[in-house]
């Protein structure tokens, strides 16, 4: 009996190694199987931000537009005699900043001009702001032409001469599309457009707008 149970003892104690040994490998297959399962989740997340980065939150192009462009005072007079000019001008722009994204776009401090054959001689700032998505913002700016600065320019008094000033309103506004928080991808947004003042009547005609966006 004493030599059975012995032989008992014996097994056992060759057993528990091996239940140790089961146990231990259980444990890092099951370690293993969690750390797969980790990565393959964080995988499909990574590529599920990537699909709608590129496709549902795609980062698409603001459009800055000049709707219109009204004269709001106009003071006018010619002294043939003496070549002299006297003009006051001021002129409404109504402008719109559209934003087709997903996500919000951002913009920065900037301007418009207003410019006589290649000249600035105006200038409005555009303060930064912020559009949600699918968003449009309308501004309206007021524009006064600093007549002075084309005193000394030979081609100011001849196109007063014959009432017509060809004028151009550009605006140029700068800003960035955050993409769920990970990307952000600078845009800059611009609009130019030529128009003429028709002094004798004081209307804005042959406007012509040209629309640019780089992302």
């Amino acid at each position: 009996m004493e030599v059975e149970s012995s032989g008992r003892k014996n097994a056992k104690s060759m057993d528990e190694p091996a239940s140790s040994a089961a146990r231990a490998i259980r444990r890092r297959r099951k370690c293993r199987n969690i750390c797969f399962a980790v990565i393959a989740v964080l995988l499909f997340i990574i590529i599920l931000i990537v699909i709608l980065a590129f496709t549902v939150f795609k980062a698409k192009r603001p459009v800055t537009t000049i709707d219109s462009v009204s004269l709001a005072n106009l003071k006018f007079s010619l002294d043939v005699v003496r070549l002299q000019v006297l003009l006051n001008a001021t002129l409404d722009v109504d402008l719109t900043i559209k934003n087709p994204n997903k996500v919000g776009f951002k913009y920065t401090d900037s301007s418009a001009q207003l410019n006589y054959r290649g000249q600035q001689v105006g200038e409005v700032p555009i303060p930064a702001g912020k559009m949600p998505a699918d968003a449009a913002a309308p501004m309206n700016l007021t524009l006064t032409l600093m007549a002075d600065r084309l005193v000394s320019d030979s081609k100011f008094f001849s196109d007063v001469s014959g009432g017509e000033l060809p004028l151009n309103a550009f605006a140029r506004i700068p800003g960035k599309v955050n993409v769920l928080n990970l990307f952000k991808i600078h845009v800059v947004s611009s609009t130019s457009c030529d128009f003429t003042v028709f002094l004798s009547n004081a209307t804005v005609g042959d406007q012509d707008c040209k629309y640019k966006t780089k992302l």
